[in-house]
């Protein structure tokens, strides 16, 4: 048996943290005219702004923890270039590609799971990059034949996300804490974890590769102790059992040492009622019970243990049954032989099943349109990547840009939206960085319209 392991320190395993992620922003379209030798006045040659980056999660299997995000949480992609005269396009922003481990699972601050990467090379778009914006040479119309104006680009989607890692193993060891499941890991694998004779020597999950002669490889997952209460969360109990969910089968540990603090009945009914309280379908999976600690049990242990298959639920009946519960000591090696062969033959069996894992979940776009929303001060704001666009342009103080704006927001249908939700004259309607007051039947009151606060600022840093 030749072995191996994923070995990492264990202060530097980390998996759970917050990860803020922006989208680069879009370049702001050029207002450019043609000027040549013999064409002073020519037409308009602004060109567009370069789209922004995105930010991308892709799963990699040579990244074994978040702890890269604990202290840098904040990622960014780079914006898009901006639009020059001679319809000289921007280039855009380049996508950043953030690597995370296989089995993460990402999750908005509210808890709604958005994407779930269980596969080396999996892929999800965690930030869109801001759209570039026109330059004025998209303006050009048989009733604007100069149009001084331009589009600014978009903002990046900006957004924070909650990274959790669910180690991906063939088999996971449960058991109460100190009841030998760092020591039969370091036995069967080359995995070196932390071993001491007191509970909760193993604060973090440790894994192992066991290779057999014949080229047969399976990973095993040493999980933190369960102790009971440990669904409700008792002693980081659920930090524990969500790396076990993604397990092909379970080898269930009890301790037969005669200092064990529970008989092994006792240690089995505590051990599968949590898993059930957690996950009950985690007691669908193939699983294998032993006795461990064999070289300091006491007899009563052993034959409690001989005795255990009624304190242990039937397993279901598309399952074979397992093998009869085996007696082992990583000590002196006692069973050692017989327990990989049992786990392998767990794992082909669950492999040819194969556990529904969760799948890769996305949230689909959202659809565009326009909505309006009421303020807290009384007004009106409109809300949609549309509307924010419609009203994105360089000046507005320019009649034919508010011609344009007009024209972009009548198609949106944006007037009917704010009768619908009861807007009166003289409210304050705001749709993005632009503001302006609310007159019926009337277009946008160019003189009205303004800049917010927040988008002079903005337009002062792209200046």
């Amino acid at each position: 048996m030749r072995l191996g392991a994923y070995p990492w320190p264990v202060s530097e395993f980390v998996d759970e943290v917050g990860l803020n992620v922006r989208g680069g922003d879009g370049g702001a379209g050029s207002v450019s005219f043609r000027r040549e030798a013999h064409t002073p006045m020519g037409g308009p040659d602004g060109g567009d702004g370069g789209k922004g980056g995105d930010v991308w999660l892709v799963a990699d299997r040579n990244t074994a923890s978040l702890i890269a995000f604990r202290d840098h949480p904040h990622r960014k992609a780079t914006s898009g270039a901006h639009g020059s005269g001679q319809k000289k396009h921007g280039h855009a922003g380049e996508d950043l590609e953030i690597k995370v481990p296989i089995g993460t699972q990402v999750s908005d601050q509210q808890g709604n799971v958005l994407a779930d990467l269980p596969h080396a090379g999996d892929r999800w778009l965690a930030a869109e990059g801001g759209r570039g914006g026109h330059g004025n040479a998209r303006f050009l119309s048989n009733n604007r034949r100069a149009p001084s104006f331009a589009e600014q680009g978009e903002h990046g989607q900006e957004q924070w996300l909650v990274l959790e890692l669910k180690l991906l193993a063939d088999v996971a060891l449960v058991g109460f804490p100190n009841v030998g499941k760092s020591t039969l890991i370091s036995r069967i694998s080359a995995a070196k974890p932390r071993i001491a004779d007191y509970p909760f020597t193993t604060l973090v999950p440790n894994l192992g590769v066991v290779r057999t002669d014949d080229e047969f490889e399976m990973v095993v997952a040493d999980i933190p102790g369960l102790i009971e209460g440990a669904a409700e969360g008792k002693g980081l109990g659920h930090r524990f059992l969500r790396h076990i969910e993604r397990s092909r089968a379970l080898v269930v540990m009890l301790d037969l040492a005669e200092f064990a603090e529970t008989d092994p009945a006792t240690q089995a009914e505590v051990l599968l009622g949590e898993l059930a309280d957690y996950r009950p379908e985690l007691l669908e999976r193939p699983r294998l019970v032993i006795g461990s600690r064999s070289d300091m049990a006491s007899e009563a242990n052993l034959a409690a243990f001989d005795e255990l298959s009624s304190a242990i639920p039937e397993v279901p009946e598309w399952l074979d049954e397992s093998e009869s519960p085996m007696v082992v000591s990583a000590i002196t090696g006692e069973g050692m032989p017989e327990l990989v062969g049992a786990m392998r033959r767990l794992v082909e069996r669950s492999r040819d099943i194969e556990v529904p894992a969760d799948g890769f979940v996305t949230l689909r776009p959202v659809p565009e349109g326009v909505e309006v929303m009421r303020t807290d001060d009384g007004g009106f704001e409109v809300l949609g990547r549309q509307a924010r666009r419609a009203v994105a342009l360089s000046d507005l103080t320019n009649p034919d840009a508010m011609d344009e704006v007009q024209r972009r927001l009548d198609s949106l249908g944006v007037d009917k939206a704010l009768v619908r939700a009861g807007v009166r004259e003289g409210d304050t309607v705001v749709i993005g960085d632009f503001s302006f007051d609310y007159s019926s039947g009337e277009e946008v009151p160019m003189m009205d319209g303004r800049r917010t606060g927040r988008d002079r600022k903005a337009g002062r840093s792209r200046s």
